[in-house]
């Protein structure tokens, strides 16, 4: 999908991400022209923050494009390089949990996977990492057999992790997402009430799962190869749930086919059974549909000038042709089975 040009002209400012395929794509370069730059009041926060963390010593700043709940912001703190995150206003709305996101950040950083954490303001929003100097991970390149393993192997790490203290369901995370929507006076679009049922099948041919720390949140912008390793950023949606989420969320977002999704559970799991990836193909489904809410409650919260009912109906459309594959209800079938 291909990103709207921006009404106005952007300043090219280093990204912390990339702005390729996968969630938000066309909004974080729609949101980048916005949230660029930085206001009296803006500045005067974080100012603030920087005299908390750094008393006494001096701190150069810049603003990171790209994020849409978010200010990031680029320190320099005597040599040294961080990267600020100043969150955005009622991102709790959008079941964000600081104190989890904090806790995520520590276990990535505590398995390899995501950068050191230096230092977390939870009541002010505030979170500080170490900058990783890297670069974009291209989305065809995601799809290649190193890259599918590399990231299988940054998952199993997670989701080995240790427990975080939030929870998160896909299933009613939707459902949390349509009430919110709809009292900020957001009507819920045609499409929602068939999908939800279409989730509530998926639930009920999975049964209880088991819980694991995951991301819930691997869009391609969250990725970021520094040439030795690959990183995993940005823990605002972590907490304790499927890890077929977030294999069938990755897969989604980076429009894997089956074969994808057979390597990529073999470099995760050592192998690929069928119900596994009928799961996957299954997750999928919910991939999108969280990332159509996502879209729909957004236009109630948002203050951004952001077309999020496109994004949101964009979606609907690819949960749709995900449901309209013949093979999907031999994949509920296969999930229900076990086989």
């Amino acid at each position: 999908m291909a990103a709207p040009s921006c009404p106005r002209h952007c300043l090219q400012i280093p990204l912390l991400v990339p702005l390729g395929m996968g969630r938000r794509e066309r909004c974080l370069r729609a949101a980048a022209c916005q949230t660029h730059r930085v206001d009296d009041s803006s500045a005067g926060r974080l100012t603030d923050l920087l005299a908390r963390l750094w008393p006494g010593r001096s701190c150069e700043w810049r603003p990171l494009a790209g994020g849409i709940t978010n200010r990031n912001f680029l320190v320099e703190v005597e040599g040294e390089r961080y990267v600020l995150r100043m969150a955005g206003k009622d991102t709790h709305l959008l079941g964000i949990d600081r104190r989890a996101e904090a806790a995520a950040a520590r276990m990535a950083a505590a398995v390899g996977v995501g950068p050191e954490v230096v230092a977390a303001l939870e009541g002010e929003g505030c979170l500080v990492t170490r900058f990783i100097d890297g670069s974009p991970i291209p989305a065809e390149r995601m799809r290649e057999q190193p890259v599918i393993a590399a990231v299988a192997t940054s998952l199993a790490a997670i989701h080995a992790g240790s427990p975080l203290p939030s929870r998160f369901d896909v299933h009613e995370v939707v459902a949390r997402y349509a009430r919110t929507a709809s009292e900020f006076g957001v009507r819920l679009p045609e499409p929602y009430a068939w999908a939800a049922g279409t989730s509530e099948r998926i639930r009920a041919a999975r049964g209880t799962q088991p819980v694991v720390p995951c991301h819930n949140d691997l869009l391609n912008a969250n990725f970021i190869d520094d040439g030795t390793r690959l990183w995993i950023v940005d823990w605002e949606y972590a907490g304790m749930g499927d890890p077929m989420f977030d294999l069938g969320n990755f897969s989604v977002k980076h429009d894997f086919g089956i074969d994808q999704d057979e390597a990529l559970l073999t470099a995760y799991a050592g192998r690929a059974r069928s119900f596994d990836v009928a799961s996957i193909r299954l997750m999928r489904f919910m991939g999108a549909f969280f990332e159509a809410m996502w879209g729909v409650v957004q236009q109630g919260v948002s203050e951004l000038d952001v077309d999020f009912a496109a994004y949101a109906a964009d979606n609907f459309d690819r949960l749709r042709a995900i449901a309209a594959d013949p093979r999907f209800e031999e994949w509920l079938e296969r999930a229900a089975a076990g086989t």
